[in-house]
């Protein structure tokens, strides 16, 4: 029972917590509406869920037996946060947009999972602590899986939720402009941390 309490009070603290994650949901509710949101949503989660079991699955130790691969997803998630940041400071009110305008979708919020530096983060830190080695290690892979499945989308949700409910609330475009810069401002920090290990290595 105490092992379950853990699983689930760690894995709702790794989702609701700020992250590159939930900057893009929230910037994309802001910008786009919950429903129109709702696949990347759905495509963060479930892509975290299938990294942490691959994770889990010893995809960790082709990394360590290959650091180069682990350098090269970090310049590529760099390059990519930045564009994203790009792309977050530029959009605008989604009724003004109208529909041709396109949030993220879901296989996008999947893959960007493996360019996520605090999602490697959290997945490492969630096998090394929640798992043992022997025969109880896949069980409890697939169980730290199932968990983060669950709890996922709630807790991203409100990150959606949040941004949709500020765009009611603001009353001109400029105000969606400025809290869309900065919230690209607060991805590109999220950069910072990837980028100071690039450069140590």
């Amino acid at each position: 029972m105490e092992y379950l309490f853990s699983v689930i009070v760690f894995s709702v603290s790794a989702s609701v917590t700020p992250g590159p994650n939930n900057i893009l949901a929230m910037a994309s509710g802001l910008s786009f509406g919950v429903l129109r949101s709702l696949p990347l949503l759905f495509g963060i989660c479930v892509g975290f869920s299938l990294m942490l079991l691959l994770v889990g699955l010893g995809f960790g130790q082709i990394l360590a037996v290959f650091p180069q691969l682990s350098v090269y997803l970090k310049i590529i998630g760099v390059i990519y946060l930045l564009y994203l940041a790009y792309v977050i400071a530029n959009n605008g009110d989604f009724k003004k947009q109208g529909p041709q305008a396109r949030p993220l979708g879901f296989f996008k919020g999947l893959l960007f999972q493996w360019i996520n530096a605090k999602a490697w983060v959290v997945c490492i830190s969630a096998i090394s602590a929640f798992t043992t080695p022997g025969e109880s290690h896949l069980s409890q892979t697939v169980f730290l899986t199932v968990a983060f499945l669950i709890v996922g989308p709630p807790c991203v949700g409100i990150w959606i939720f949040s941004g949709a409910l500020l765009n009611r609330h603001l009353n001109n475009r400029n105000a969606v402009k400025r809290l869309n810069v900065g919230m690209a401002f607060l991805l590109v920090a999220s950069v910072f941390p990837v980028l100071k290990e690039l450069l140590l290595d």
